[in-house]
């Protein structure tokens, strides 16, 4: 297990060093993450490469029994790079190039950022190629994130239209055929002629915008692994990783495939941010959590937690005392196996002077060092729990087509897909059933319960695998905007919705509309739900029902004939259509009851405290956080406000 901290030695006097790292020890740290920013102080003038200020850290930290996390420095070009390359900058849409002085500012479809990155990350692994301190590569930073999974330059033009000719086999009858471009006369004669989707009158084409997204994510996942493929080269025996942002569903990557050729996945856990009136839900940063571990279907590292307020311009929210440390142990819970707190000490210059640290600028050990080093004094004890891999029998799928589709065409104004996979995880998260999260090209044949919410794109290989599935006794959930289009992001001709699944679920939508509010017409409960009532909004499907049971139907003028919500044995396993958005209130009936049928266990605890069973054969926990503010308790045990306890079982 690796516990310590993001350590920037690089901004500081380098007489504090050693200082710095008895601190370290002090607090309970084995590791240090370091040069993931510091591409200029190795390569100060092209071709010249020094990296004495690092082996001087790797040699203390070697000293003080300090392993190392080191990172490629891609993320923040150089100066002078940006300076003779200047097509080496992403463009915003509309060709405004990005400056140079923020990070992330380079075009993943620059060869120049290619070259250059290739000779910096060699020359770095061969140079630290035997070094038996450090514990793990980290590429790069937070690919995509802040924008930076789009560019717009002539540069992501050509590699575009290039992607589109590899696509369609050099056929531009074939592209023209597929995306229908006779509609408002869009037929291409050549690829050259095809544009970047950048802002026009009305809208693109979207079966091309589909290609664009999905060129877009390629773009990040063939520059990681570039990367990941230098350092495998150099040293085999190399463990590669990367540290990803939060929102990851609404970006223009999958990061499912971005951790594909990974060895494992990190995630910087940022619960609050700068501007936030408060931290998200404690189901939202589950659900976070979660997300990351179902990349690759297995236990991750935090390489980022945070202790003190965060924020760029604006500062943050500060984390109440022991609140910080409660998303620790959370984290914990939710899979990671080795944790960094971002950073040790808050930044005096620069853009993150307002993202406070372990240690302040006035450098002196308060309360925020205390409950870190309580944290790994603590949790080192469960380190056999904590490395054995979660066991969940429901998964919610998503799909990065799907997600983008809906940004392409929104379809509600109310309508956020992550929102509403979090809607239904909360569910779960109530009554302490872990769930999975994980896309669309894992395994879904060991869950008990599948969730598929706004899946709108039908592909067939997938359906096959879901209908397995249910064949088999799995109780699937669908809901509406399911299954409405094909892998190009267009409606079939001649298919009703759900298409593929309208045998399966018993149902076919007849009509579908777009609600302006949230909770918008009344749901009536009938057969197993008879008495029981709730309110729908968002979106919904009008369902007519062949074979099914129906268990809400809309209940406003007009629409009374209309299923909202069904359910249909099929074969061995069970179907639900969720016609609408539910209410929280619907939601919990619902899964309570997928729950009772599956035979899955629930374990009972006050609202806002969270019970997670860890371990396996050689260690088995329970895990309590209490994520309120004040005292709550799970059967007999009372917590502290946001206190947490680990028993062994």
């Amino acid at each position: 297990m690796l516990l310590g901290v993001d350590y920037y030695p690089e901004q500081w006097d380098p007489s504090l060093m050693d200082s710095d790292m008895d601190t370290m020890l002090e607090m309970g740290c084995n590791v240090i993450r370091i040069a993931e920013f510091s591409w200029h102080l190795m390569e100060k003038t092209e071709g010249q490469y020094d990296f004495s200020f690092f082996d001087n850290v790797i040699a203390k930290a070697k000293k003080k029994g300090l392993k190392v996390i080191l990172g490629t420095p891609t993320a923040t070009i150089p100066a002078w790079l940006a300076h003779k390359h200047p097509d080496i900058l992403s463009e915003f849409e509309g060709g405004k190039k990005r400056a140079f002085g923020g990070r992330h500012v380079y075009c993943f479809n620059s060869p120049a950022m290619y070259a250059y990155s290739e000779k910096i990350i060699r020359a770095m692994a061969e140079h630290y190629r035997d070094e038996t301190q450090v514990a793990a590569w980290q590429i790069d930073n937070e690919l995509g994130h802040e924008g930076s999974d789009v560019c717009y330059c002539p540069q992501c033009r050509k590699a575009f239209q290039r992607y589109l000719e590899e696509k369609f086999e050099g056929s531009i009858d074939r592209l023209n055929d597929t995306y229908g471009t006779a509609f408002w006369s869009q037929e291409y004669n050549c690829f050259e002629e095809i544009p970047l989707p950048e802002e026009t009158i009305t809208t693109h084409n979207p079966a091309l915008r589909m290609d664009w997204e999905r060129f877009r994510s390629k773009s990040i996942v063939d520059f990681i692994n570039f990367q990941a493929r230098i350092l495998r080269e150099v040293i085999p025996h190399a463990l590669v990783m990367h540290d990803f942002p939060g929102g990851g569903l609404d970006k223009h990557v999958d990061y499912s495939e971005t951790a594909r050729n990974l060895d494992l996945a990190a995630y910087n856990n940022y619960p609050v941010w700068g501007g936030q009136k408060e931290p998200i839900a404690p189901h939202e940063i589950a659900f976070g959590l979660d997300y990351i571990r179902g990349l690759k279907q297995q236990n991750f590292w935090i390489t980022e937690a945070i202790m003190g307020a965060q924020g760029h311009d604006v500062t943050g929210f500060l984390p109440r005392p022991n609140q910080a440390k409660m998303w620790s142990y959370q984290g914990m819970a939710h899979g990671c196996e080795s944790m960094m707190y971002f950073r040790y000490r808050g930044a005096t210059k620069g853009a993150e002077q307002f993202c406070y640290g372990i240690l302040d600028a006035d450098n002196i050990k308060g309360r925020k060092f205390r409950e870190v080093q309580s944290f790994f004094t603590d949790i080192r004890n469960y380190e056999k729990a904590m490395e054995s891999p979660i066991r969940s029998e429901v998964a919610i799928v998503y799909d990065y087509d799907s997600l983008a589709s809906f940004r392409i065409q929104r379809q509600s104004i109310l309508l956020d897909c992550q929102g509403e996979m979090k809607k239904l995880y909360k569910a779960f998260f109530d009554v302490n059933v872990p769930v999975d999260v994980i896309p669309s090209s894992a395994d879904i044949s060991k869950y008990k319960v599948v969730l598929l919410p706004q899946m709108i794109i039908a592909r067939p290989e997938f359906q096959n695998r879901v209908k397995d599935f249910v064949n088999a006794g799995g109780t699937l959930v669908l809901t509406y905007r399911n299954a409405v289009k094909d892998v190009d992001n267009n409606l079939p001709f001649g298919e009703s919705v759900p298409v593929g699944y309208r045998e399966l679920a018993g149902v076919t939508v007849a009509e579908t509309e777009s609600l302006q509010e949230i909770l918008a017409f009344p749901l009536i409960g009938q057969g197993a739900f008879e008495g029981e009532s709730g309110q729908g909004g968002i979106f919904r499907d009008m369902l007519e029902v062949t074979d099914a049971q129906v268990l809400y139907h809309y209940g406003d003028a007009f629409y009374t004939r209309y299923a909202a919500v069904t359910r249909k044995q099929h074969n061995k396993g069970m179907v639900y259509y969720l016609g609408c958005a539910l209410d929280e209130a619907v939601t919990a009936k619902i899964m309570g009851t997928i729950l009772a049928d599956s035979h899955i266990d629930v374990i009972p605890s006050d609202s806002g405290v969270e019970v997670v069973i860890r371990g396996g054969a050689q260690q088995r926990v329970r895990m309590l956080i209490n994520h309120n503010a004040f005292e709550a308790s799970a059967g007999d045990i009372t917590l502290e406000p946001f206190g947490c306890r680990i028993e062994e079982l």
